[in-house]
């Protein structure tokens, strides 16, 4: 599921930037904008999904539609992904709306539902084939991710809280490099291992506008999860020494700072929308770790 995640966000790129550069002149037609979104919603949303049913379902076979319950799978970390990617795709959305001249409610409830009805598109998807299933689990992810974008722009009108992702090589990959991946770029979608997720949180939005405090820094709450060679349960593997190794899987969560790009002030148009996308990512600094019962500090993690 992480490689079609992945995928969404890459599309979502793609869409963002393009707005950024488009003429936003003072004489630029609100109308001209909004055709201009229409059409290109609808001609990226269908060539990702054909691409999406090409690339990864097309090895599968197509049935009747089933269920599947993977609530217990990566120990939720996918789960995580797919709040994640629901967010991001309702917030960008959003944006785009707001940039093509829709009234504040029209944006918040058509862009950040757009998010959802995407990912619904692609769970009926996974509920035909054989390689997977519908699973309300992801479900509950995708109307989590989403309503956390629009009842921030409900009730504050700017997105406070953000929902961010990392990644690190855990090196679990080696052991079962089939489902963990074979090299970085496959490791980096596929090792759930590698991955953390990150609630970062904007202080000085909370605080009166006279406020000192940097408008651009954030407080992280991070969580991610490590020893998963497999998705339920870990088999024992065999290193090329032939010795037995049994990994026990753990929880991690973490305390960091983290920078909000979209706070940072410019006048390039196309820098903002950059910062809008880029603003996906957790920004390195130190971190906190607890692991277990164990406090650790760590100079820099991301």
């Amino acid at each position: 599921m992480q490689k079609r995640l992945i995928c969404i966000l890459v599309f979502l790129t793609v869409f963002k930037t393009t707005f950024s550069q488009v003429d936003t002149s003072k004489g630029a037609r609100i109308e001209k904008r909004k055709m201009l979104l229409s059409s290109s919603a609808m001609l990226l949303t269908t060539g990702s999904l054909l691409y999406l049913n090409q690339a990864w379902y097309a090895d599968y076979a197509t049935g009747n539609f089933h269920f599947f319950n993977d609530n217990a799978e990566w120990m939720q970390m996918d789960k995580l992904g797919h709040t994640f990617t629901t967010y991001q795709t309702s917030r960008l959305m959003m944006n785009a709306y707001d940039w093509a001249g829709f009234t504040k409610n029209k944006t918040m409830w058509i862009g950040g539902t757009m998010g959802f009805a995407y990912m619904t598109a692609i769970e009926c998807m996974d509920g035909f084939s054989s390689g997977w299933g519908f699973s309300w689990g992801d479900m509950c992810a995708n109307a989590f991710g989403s309503s956390l974008a629009i009842s921030q722009q409900a009730f504050w009108r700017e997105q406070r809280v953000l929902l961010k992702f990392s990644y690190n090589n855990s090196g679990f990959a080696q052991y079962n490099p089939t489902l963990l991946g074979e090299n970085f770029s496959t490791q980096l979608l596929k090792d759930y291992n590698g991955q953390s997720y990150w609630l970062s949180i904007n202080p000085s939005s909370f605080m009166p506008k006279e406020t000192k405090f940097p408008k651009w820094l954030n407080v992280a709450l991070g969580y991610n999860a490590i020893g998963m060679i497999g998705g339920f349960i870990n088999n024992d593997v065999t290193d090329k020494n032939g010795n037995v190794l049994h990994f026990e899987r753990q929880r991690n969560y973490y305390l960091s700072l983290d920078v909000d790009l979209s706070r940072i002030k410019t006048k390039s148009k196309v820098l903002k929308g950059i910062f809008s996308v880029f603003n996906l990512l957790k920004i390195p600094a130190p971190a906190l770790e607890l692991s277990g019962h164990s406090l650790k500090f760590r100079p820099i993690y991301y």
